[in-house]
This record gives C-alpha cells, structure tokens and sequence, in this order.
C-alpha cells in the first residue's frame, strides 16, 4: 500500500482547520511532529508532539476570539515537501487586525505532517499580535 501523496495531505490539513475538524487534523499530525513557530513573540517556539501542536492552535483560536482564518492560494511539492502560499488573518481586542501573507512549508511522510516550517511577510507585527 503506498503512502497518500503530500499534497493531499496537505489538503486534508487545510480542510479539517477550516472547518475546524480538530480530530480529523490530530489524525493528521504524527505522533512526534514538530512544528516551528517563528519570531520573537509569546507563541514562538519549535512544538514537538501532536498535543503539543493542537494545543498552540487552542491558543490561537482562544487569543483570536476564534477569528483567525488562513486561505491557502498556491501549493508546490518536491518529493516529502509541500510548500504553500497562504494569507492570514485574526482579529483581538487592543491589538490592530492582523491580516499578512506566508508561505508554510511541510514535510508529510507516511500520510503524516512530520514537520512544518511557517514564514510571515511582517514576523514582528505578528509576533506583537500574539503576544
């Protein structure tokens, strides 16, 4: 049996975040994923672990209000990496509306996200959003 291929892996990400389908995303995740949030803020450090990982994005639904949103535009693979273009935004009380984009950056292996590697377009206004 082969390996779902990456994009589709990536997909499948990005629909169960939108929807907000938490279980569906965990399965996604590998057990020992390791997500790297860039910058300087409250929020950036490298998460190892899926509860880890599920646990920042309850912090940035909570800190959000449940606002933030991420609209993927375009999507590249080369063999076990996805890249991704993508806009983002939030909104939170005191702090200007965060809207920017990015590029995240996967390595799925095995059907899963292994490890993800986030770039944003302002990473100090992001970082003063978070925090």
């Amino acid at each position: 049996m082969t390996a779902p291929d990456p994009v589709d892996v990536f997909h499948s990400y990005y629909e169960s975040l939108v929807a907000g389908d938490m279980e569906r995303l965990a399965a996604l995740l590998a057990d020992d994923v390791v997500w790297h949030q860039p910058g300087e803020g409250d929020l950036s450090a490298s998460y190892r672990g899926r509860d880890a990982v599920l646990g920042l994005f309850a912090e940035f639904v909570g800190r959000s209000g449940g606002t933030f949103r991420l609209v993927v535009e375009d999507v590249m693979a080369n063999g076990p990496l996805v890249a991704a273009t993508v806009h983002f935004s939030a909104e939170r009380a005191g702090r200007e509306p965060l809207a920017m984009s990015g590029a995240d950056l996967m390595r799925i292996e095995g059907g899963r996200i292994s490890e993800v590697w986030l770039f944003s377009r302002d990473q100090a206004a992001e970082d003063v959003f978070w925090s």
